[in-house]
């Protein structure tokens, strides 16, 4: 027990002399980052005006804070309308931006039904065969060439769902939605290396508004107010805080069959997330999680890794993933497998406040980039 304790505090020690010595390189590196930031908010770096709508949405922490469930959340209600923009029940044509993470393709691209993880990257992908055709779904890693060419191609297009651009700093969206972990704040980090942030807290001040993401259903509003206090000091003074959590669906494998919440239904679960904590807490909770195997986030797997982990499943178990690793798992699954694997839907759930949420995309996006 007490080798435990001081080996526990000599890793901690450690740590804590590694981050002192890494501090200067973090600060020269968020400096940086502020002086580029500075360069294209006086315009001497030229910064493009998309003709379509845009709303941006991305964070300004390396790994994931929920970036591809929100812009589920917003084609969702945005393509089944009525909601309250513009008092209108028309469904406006609309395109997803990314740069298509983990594809080993460049340049411009529109989804196709031909299209893998491969040519499209994962998270596009799953957006594709969510939506289908109600949505154009394109990937390219200049934001300016993407709106360019789905301007020249799909002129019908409204509106641009921008993914993980807000440190793209090229393109003026009409709406900029930075989210941030409940479990890993921004006002709580560092600028890299010292820290998981991609520039200094201030440049939270672009963002139109700033989503909380992957809060406990039972948040109260005094914490809420506790978060929105440490916030403010890295904001723009008229940009509200609102909160989100996660709800998980049903699992279904290929063939569309649901597996049952029976709490002793034993699990393995696959996950290749930049933070799978919530995820595994949530399946630990329902099931029997009998192992989790852990992967890199946009982990591509390969057909040897399948088989050792079929081979490797109990015979009273059923093998669940994430829909994102889930378009990159299904392909490489033997026939005889279909049954016996999931994945798990997630979605995102404001707590509270929905009205006011898309009231203030209708004034920050419909109106200011119109």
């Amino acid at each position: 027990m007490n080798a435990n304790k001081s080996k526990k505090s000599h890793n901690c020690n450690f740590l804590f002399v590694l981050t002192r010595l890494l501090r200067p390189f973090s600060v020269l590196y968020g400096r940086i980052l502020a002086v580029r930031n500075w360069l294209y908010d006086k315009e001497i770096y030229s910064v493009f005006a998309p003709v379509q709508r845009t709303i941006s949405v991305g964070n300004i922490t390396v790994g994931g804070t929920g970036k591809t469930p929100l812009i589920e959340f917003l084609a969702s209600k945005l393509l089944t309308g009525p909601t309250s923009l513009a008092q209108s029940d028309t469904i406006w044509p609309m395109a997803t931006l990314s740069r298509g993470y983990g594809r080993r393709t460049s340049g411009f691209r529109i989804a196709t039904p031909s299209d893998t993880a491969e040519t499209l990257g994962d998270e596009p992908l799953q957006l594709y065969q969510k939506f289908g055709q109600r949505l154009v779904v394109a990937v390219a890693e200049r934001r300016v060439l993407g709106l360019q060419e789905l301007a020249r191609l799909h002129p019908d297009v409204q509106l641009v769902l921008l993914d993980d651009a807000f440190q793209h700093r090229a393109v003026q969206p009409g709406l900029n939605i930075l989210l941030t972990d409940y479990n890993r704040p921004f006002y709580r980090d560092h600028p890299f290396p010292e820290g998981r942030l991609r520039e200094g807290r201030h440049g939270a001040r672009r963002a139109d508004l700033i989503i909380v993401t992957k809060c406990p259903d039972g948040l109260s509003g005094a914490d809420q107010q506790k978060i929105r206090a440490a916030i403010e000091p890295y904001k723009a003074p008229d940009a509200p805080v609102f909160f989100a959590g996660l709800r998980y669906g049903e699992p279904r494998n290929g063939m569309g069959q649901v597996l049952t919440t029976a709490a002793n239904r034993a699990v393995v679960l696959v996950s290749g997330l930049a933070n799978a904590d919530p995820l595994d807490a949530y399946v630990r909770q329902v099931w029997n999680l009998r192992a989790h195997h852990r992967f890199n986030d946009h982990h591509e797997y390969t057909r040897t890794e399948i088989d050792q982990l079929l081979g490797s499943l109990p015979d009273d178990a059923v093998l669940m993933t994430t829909e994102k690793d889930w378009v990159k798992l299904r392909p490489l699954l033997p026939a005889d497998a279909g049954e016996r694997a999931f994945y798990l839907p997630i979605a995102v759930q404001l707590l509270g406040e929905e009205a006011d949420f898309w009231a203030r995309i209708e004034q920050a996006a419909f109106l200011k980039n119109s």
